[in-house]
């Protein structure tokens, strides 16, 4: 692809009509960065005017990561690198608003400005006044935005491209003959992040995802924040939790494995490490859900990365566990459709390995909800009709939870079928829903 051309991001896109002329809600996007959330708005912009005939001066498009921009609107760094003066930036908005006409004010990682909550909060009041905000880091939401804002914001979580957004670009491709599976591949090898679509060498993608997204945002958003002095060490972290997605681990058995590579990190440390992840978007945790008791449970939680070229990247293996992979991909899919994701923990029973007995867990992979909707359970497997053997092991897991709930192994086996009332479907098909 030569020249860049802005992808549908049709999910965020709806949310955001849904939300637009709310003049007294503030809109934040946010997700990794350089998941797509400046082009999101550039998207909307673009829609605002074609169906809404809002005219260029009914916008103000403010990125607070150019410097210039920043400097014409008169904002400085202090020694934080935080730009301050929030009241300039509340100025040069109000300089260029039209009280006739309502303004739709967009701004680029809000985060960066100290105090950045006054100016949202101050535009908001404002009846003619329509703000759209970005941000990549979850400290935005603390107490005291909560406390200032009182509830009057709508967070969007926006991610890397889903394998639907990935597709639709390469279209001409698919019409000339690549499969789904061939497409997922190179998704999953490639990346999700919008601008590796236009990269067409593996180590120019591999160079664009460790310099601007990963190295950018560990600096910006961990090292900064917490003051970190060894970054080896921090990375030693990172590329341990991305080479271990989808496994049940805790903060005290990360520090055990780690200590038995030769690394030692404590817990406490550990903590603000895993914290600092979570809250740049970079991985995700999933928790506990007891289906039997019904509650969540702290202990034993996955992680799984917010995109698995990243990972690639990172760790410098192309042989990928493809199993994982998978089911870190249905587990963003799930968040994407707007569900809350947990890992099920169905029951535990003794069994009999070698000669000993000992207590296991059965789990189900993901246990999903939408607010007010009901349950629904996933098992994802890479195959599963391999045998007849094997899709009793599969199937297991969703035959013993005891309730009605709708059940779904998720495959890459071609075709749809079902067992026992649970539906068995093919997992591409079910990402292009």
């Amino acid at each position: 692809m030569a020249t860049e051309t802005l992808i549908d991001r049709p999910i965020y896109i709806e949310r955001l009509k849904t939300l637009c002329g709310q003049t007294s809600i503030v809109k934040i996007v946010t997700g990794a960065r350089r998941c797509g959330k400046s082009k999101l708005f550039s998207l909307f912009q673009t829609y605002l005017q074609t169906n809404n005939k809002v005219l260029d001066s009914q916008i103000i498009d403010i990125n607070l990561e150019d410097p210039l921009q920043a400097r014409e609107i008169g904002l400085e760094l202090n020694n934080k690198k935080m730009l301050v003066g929030y009241n300039k930036l509340l100025d040069f908005v109000i300089a260029k608003f039209n009280p006739k006409y309502m303004t739709y004010v967009f701004i680029d990682e809000m985060q960066l400005l100290e105090d950045w909550q006054q100016v949202a909060n101050a535009l908001r009041l404002k009846d003619n006044i329509d703000v759209y905000l970005t941000g990549s880091n979850a400290y935005m939401f603390s107490s005291d935005l909560a406390n200032s804002f009182g509830g009057r914001y709508v967070e969007i979580k926006m991610q890397p491209f889903s394998f639907k957004e990935y597709i639709s670009a390469y279209s001409q491709e698919s019409e000339n003959g690549q499969n789904l599976r061939a497409i997922y591949d190179n998704y999953v090898s490639r990346s999700g992040f919008p601008q590796t679509l236009y990269l067409l060498d593996r180590q120019l993608i591999n160079d664009y995802l460790l310099d601007t997204v990963y190295h950018n945002t560990i600096q910006k958003d961990i090292v900064q924040r917490f003051g970190i002095s060894d970054i080896g060490k921090l990375d030693t972290v990172v590329r341990f939790l991305f080479d271990n997605i989808g496994c049940e681990t805790s903060i005290r058995g990360i520090e055990r494995k780690l200590k038995n590579a030769g690394y030692s990190v404590s817990v406490a440390t550990l903590s603000n490490y895993i914290q600092g992840l979570l809250n740049s978007y970079l991985m995700y945790k999933c928790s506990r859900y007891d289906i039997k008791g019904k509650q969540h449970l702290d202990a034993n939680s996955k992680y799984y990365v917010c995109d698995i070229g990243l990972k690639t990247a990172l760790l410098g293996n192309e042989e990928t566990d493809i199993g994982r992979a998978l089911e870190n991909v249905v587990y963003l899919e799930l968040l994407r459709r707007g569900y809350r994701v947990s890992v099920g923990n169905v029951k535990s029973k003794v069994v009999q390995t070698n000669g000993k007995y000992e207590r296991k867990t059965i789990e189900v992979d993901f246990v999903a909800q939408k607010p007010g909707g009901e349950v629904e359970y996933y098992q994802v497997a890479l195959y599963a009709l391999a045998s007849e053997e094997t899709l009793r092991r599969e199937l297991a897991p969703l035959e013993e939870i005891d309730d009605n709930y709708p059940k779904f192994l998720l495959t890459m086996d071609p075709g749809n079928g079902t067992n026992k009332g649970i539906k068995r479907l093919n997992v591409l098909e079910w990402l292009l829903e």
